[in-house]
């Protein structure tokens, strides 16, 4: 049985072990940015749990040609199960809101940070701004952060969408000071972590980890690890049935 989750925030060893105890075999927890440097990784046959931001998991599972289902939603410490991406700029920068982009470049995300993407297109669009038909991408949320930064120093007139959960991590990290950057703007709300298991799993043991993922609230030193409020919880599409 192998984990996934992008970026190393949680700690999800003592889920593992959870899970381990509740399906009475091994759990093996892997860390990695990507779901392909995972299952790259020596000794690792495919992954049957895969926690991590859900387009990034949507995406790459796509690619890896893996059929997983979407089986629960991680609440953050303020209970949400989504985020947002961000508009911001310098923090000296005369604009004030989405509409004042206009002549500015823009930095957007990759496809698979919806947030920073597909999101954003929509937020402009709505506000009547336009995105070029191939919009500048920065990857990272500290590489679009740090070239607002430098680009803002010569005078030039230029934003960044970066994920909303992004930036207290840049500003602990020192990769930008608490005053550097100013939010002009916010897309709407779009999922973020989630939890999907493999369909090549046996019918029986995928509702057991579904059980044993929803039931993680009701622990209070498990939800303190994973910095979440209320654990696990079923997706939108499974609460509206």
């Amino acid at each position: 049985m192998h984990l996934r989750e992008g970026l190393r925030q949680r700690d999800y060893d003592k889920l593992g072990e959870l899970l381990q105890t509740k399906l009475g075999r091994p759990v093996v927890v892997h860390y990695a940015e990507t779901l392909a440097a995972a299952l790259a990784r020596k000794g690792v046959k495919g992954a049957d749990l895969v926690i991590g931001k859900d387009s990034w998991v949507r995406a790459e599972s796509a690619a890896q040609k893996l059929t997983l289902t979407h089986v629960a939603s991680l609440t953050g410490q303020d209970g949400r199960t989504t985020q947002k991406g961000i508009v911001v700029v310098a923090s000296a920068d005369p604009a004030v809101q989405v509409t004042d982009l206009k002549e500015y470049t823009t930095l957007f995300g990759p496809a698979e940070a919806e947030e920073r993407s597909a999101a954003a297109f929509e937020l402009f669009k709505d506000l009547g701004v336009g995105v070029p038909a191939k919009p500048e991408v920065s990857t990272k949320c500290s590489a679009a952060a740090a070239a607002v930064l430098a680009k803002a120093k010569k005078g030039e007139k230029v934003a960044a969408v970066i994920s909303e959960y992004c930036q207290p991590l840049l500003v602990a990290c020192g990769t930008v000071k608490k005053a550097d950057l100013r939010m002009v703007g916010h897309t709407d709300p779009v999922p973020f972590i989630a939890a999907f298991l493999s369909t090549t799993l046996p019918t029986a043991e995928r509702e057991l980890l579904a059980a044993a993922l929803l039931a993680v609230g009701k622990n209070a030193e498990l939800c303190s690890i994973l910095e979440t409020k209320s654990g696990f919880v079923a997706p939108v599409e499974a609460q509206k049935k």
